[in-house]
């Protein structure tokens, strides 16, 4: 199954980046395609908070993303990083 497909694993995400960013939303205020990092995004996110996703994502899934273009690619949406992580 593409992670995409896993409303578990999406809400995992979800929480993990809530938790971590130290935002004051609930997971349901995340759209899946939403882009997370750009001008355009709603959770404003920044470069601080994509380390700290990165190190969440490794001590959570044991998936280490060492490459900043790689890490750019997955974490585009919700549904971009669920698959990466169901392939991983």
């Amino acid at each position: 199954m593409k992670g995409s497909l896993d409303n578990r694993l999406k809400n995992e995400i979800k929480a993990l980046i809530i938790e971590n960013c130290e935002l004051d939303i609930d997971v349901s205020d995340i759209d899946d395609d939403l882009p997370l990092f750009s001008r355009k995004s709603e959770l404003a996110l920044d470069s601080i908070d994509a380390l700290q996703i990165s190190i969440a994502i490794q001590n959570t899934y044991g998936i280490a993303i060492r490459d900043s273009k790689e890490m750019r690619r997955v974490m585009k949406s919700i549904n971009t990083f669920a698959d990466f992580l169901q392939s991983g």
